[in-house]
């Protein structure tokens, strides 16, 4: 499996058509949209790696960065809205992305015999910052200077949002950076989150997730410096004993936040400033068509799973093809086509429709919120089904909820990895199934709607045939209990039905 580097999603036209291209003639005929905005490509045979990364590099790609003990992909809100905060969120994720990413030459020297490919030039904000030493954060002799020979501790994550927008499953992350605005909408500040984290093992306690906590606010020039600070806290002080324990969030749990927070202020030189207040957080999936504010339209394509093929990626590529779009992968696996013109709406509409890429009004809500990993066969860790068994599973809850009269309009969150690693996030689902074994799972209840609630779990090695059995009684106590709106995971919590 490969896997590129996207920060905030964006996929130019040139990359999109190459990735496409490339898995047909050296994948598996499919492109995966993952959950941190990348495309993942399976089936790369070894003896084709290098041209594979190559051609990936040579059309506007990459994958450095992709995998690793290092900051992985930069999560932003995948719309192309013309908005001072959304602007600024996706060139914040970028320019944090490029902080953070590996300094050697050495990914170059070995894919592409060190040819220098694309002559942009990062921005200078970012040399600076990445090269500034005066309070101890770098290796001087070192071509990582912030990194060093050793790398971090594990992988580290982080995704930036806007106040509101809760698109990227912000807690999730080792850190979630905030824009904050005035009054007027102009971005002004940041407010910082850190110590989140998916990952467990099953049967040892002592791994979880969790939330990640409030850490402060810093001011938008201060950004790449509070950023640097974190890592590099996590780079001084994760543990490298055992990796099951080496994600930021063990180190928080460890710590807690009062002393990592006062760690961190040695790496940036000054107090962080008191967390600014925030609307409440809403999940935003940015299908179907909307206005992008500039005179252009996007069209938000819901993929099932992120699996791209047959005829309905033949088409997205003519699409792709035809109008010169570029595109951006959203945090839930789907695709947006972004700025296109107003009178190609009903061409690309029809032309979506012929290949069964239906509008958002004609899909179940419940396959719109769902996400699910690989899994078999594709994914060594998985203990069983995700993509391949998430729609069946999906149609099963649905003919559950009409048996006890829940509305075709109703739905719940659901999730299913085939491991605890949690890359589909079920730990905030509002029903997530994690593989435990051969067609089993573990089901974990009480994640909300805008994923600002940790689940908890309900019941070990639930096999396959048996899932009617455990959510039947669950729908039908919601259903006939819940307060008026109350959401499923709402409901389970002020139940306290995962205990």
């Amino acid at each position: 499996m490969l896997r590129t580097k996207n920060p905030s999603g964006k996929v130019p036209n040139q990359t999109y058509l190459a990735m496409d291209t490339l898995a047909d003639e050296f994948g598996i005929g499919t492109l995966r949209l993952t959950t941190r905005q990348t495309f993942q490509l399976h089936g790369v045979l070894k003896k084709n790696l290098k041209h594979v990364i190559s051609t990936v590099i040579k059309n506007m790609g990459s994958t450095l960065g992709a995998c690793g003990d290092l900051n992985r992909n930069v999560l932003a809100p995948a719309a192309p809205y013309a908005r001072k905060d959304i602007l600024f969120a996706q060139e914040t994720a970028e320019n944090i992305a490029a902080l953070l990413a590996p300094q050697s030459g050495a990914y170059y020297d070995l894919w592409v015999d060190g040819e220098k490919i694309m002559s942009a030039e990062e921005p200078p904000e970012v040399t600076k910052a990445r090269n500034d030493n005066s309070h101890g954060t770098n290796f001087p002799d070192s071509p990582e200077p912030i990194y060093g020979t050793q790398y971090l501790p594990r992988k580290f994550k982080i995704a930036v949002t806007v106040a509101g927008d809760n698109s990227v499953d912000i807690l999730t992350n080792d850190i979630g950076v905030v824009v904050v605005s005035d009054s007027a909408g102009e971005p002004v500040g940041f407010n910082l989150y850190v110590g989140g984290g998916m990952g467990r093992t099953h049967r040892i306690e002592t791994t979880f997730p969790r939330l990640a906590d409030p850490l402060g606010y810093v001011p938008k020039e201060d950004i790449l410096y509070a950023i640097k600070a974190i890592v590099v806290t996590q780079r001084e002080n994760g543990r490298r004993d055992d990796r099951r324990y080496s994600r930021l969030k063990y180190l928080l749990d460890s710590w807690g936040i009062d002393k990592f927070r006062a760690e961190a202020e040695k790496y940036y030189g000054k107090k962080f400033e008191d967390f600014r207040p925030l609307p409440e957080w809403q999940f935003n999936s940015y299908l179907g068509w909307q206005e992008q504010g500039d005179g252009k339209l996007f069209y938000g394509v819901h993929v099932d799973n992120g699996r791209l093929g047959g005829q309905a990626k033949k088409t997205l590529r003519e699409i792709i093809e035809k109008y010169n779009l570029d595109v951006s992968i959203t945090p839930n696996q789907n695709l947006i086509l972004c700025g296109v013109d107003q009178a190609w709406r009903e061409p690309i509409t029809a032309a979506l429709a012929q290949a069964g890429l239906l509008e958002p009004k004609d899909v179940d809500l419940l396959n719109i919120t769902s996400m699910a990993c690989p899994a078999l066969p594709l994914c060594p860790l998985a203990q069983t089904e995700a993509e391949r068994g998430i729609l069946p599973i999906l149609k099963r809850i649905r003919a559950v909820f009409d048996k006890v009269g829940i509305k075709d309009e109703e739905s719940v969150v659901v999730r299913i990895t085939g491991c605890p690693n949690g890359c589909a996030r079920p730990y905030m689902a509002e029903v997530g199934f994690v593989g435990d074994g051969p067609n089993s799972y573990q089901i974990w209840l009480g994640g909300t709607p805008n994923q600002t609630t940790l689940a908890e779990t309900f019941m070990n090695k639930v096999k396959l045939q048996d899932i009617e059995k455990v959510l039947e009684p669950l729908f039908s106590y919601w259903n006939s209990t819940r307060q008026e709106g109350e959401s499923f995971g709402s409901f389970t919590n002020r139940m306290d039905l995962s205990n």
